[in-house]
C-alpha cells in the first residue's frame, strides 16, 4: 500500500500570524488593542479584520457625536502605522504589497487593514520585459 503523504501548507499559520502582528501594533501606538483580529488571506489580497479596538477616550467621543474626529484620528494611526505594518505583512508572507487601504466603522467597532499583494505567480522578468515595474501586470483594454 502506498504512504499518503500530507504537505504541510505553511501559509496555514501566516493568518494568525499576521493578526498578532497587527493587533500588537495597533495596541503599541493606540494603547489598546482589538478583543478580535482575524486575517483572510489569499495570493494577491491580505485582509485583517479587527473588533472592538477603539480606545475609552474614542467610545466617549463618539458618544458625544464627535465621531468624525474618532475617524480623523484613526486614520493617521494608520497612516503612522503604514510603514511598520507593511513591513511585517512583506516580511511574514515572503510577498510585496503593493497597496495598504485601511478604514474604520464606528458602530460596531470593526476596522480593517487589507494588503495587495504582488502574486507570487507574477514573474518579475516578464513584466520587466514589457516596460512596466516589477509586479505590475499590464491588463488589456478594449
Amino acid at each position: 500500500m502506498p504512504a499518503i503523504q500530507h504537505r504541510h501548507d505553511p501559509r496555514s499559520s501566516l493568518g494568525p500570524a499576521i493578526a498578532k502582528a497587527i493587533g500588537h501594533m495597533l495596541n503599541e501606538l493606540t494603547g489598546r488593542g482589538p478583543t478580535t483580529a482575524r486575517a483572510y488571506v489569499s495570493e494577491d489580497l491580505i485582509s485583517v479584520v479587527l473588533s472592538d479596538s477603539l480606545t475609552t477616550g474614542e467610545r466617549s467621543l463618539c458618544r458625544s457625536g464627535a465621531g468624525d474626529l474618532v475617524l480623523s484620528l484613526r486614520r493617521a494611526y494608520q497612516e503612522a502605522l503604514a510603514p511598520a505594518l507593511t513591513l511585517a505583512v512583506e516580511t511574514l508572507s515572503g510577498q510585496r504589497v503593493l497597496a495598504l487601504l485601511s478604514a474604520n466603522h464606528l458602530d460596531p467597532d470593526i476596522a480593517i487593514e487589507s494588503f495587495v499583494m504582488v502574486p507570487r505567480s507574477a514573474a518579475p522578468a516578464d513584466t520587466e520585459a514589457a516596460g512596466t515595474r516589477p509586479g505590475e501586470v499590464v491588463v488589456p483594454s478594449g
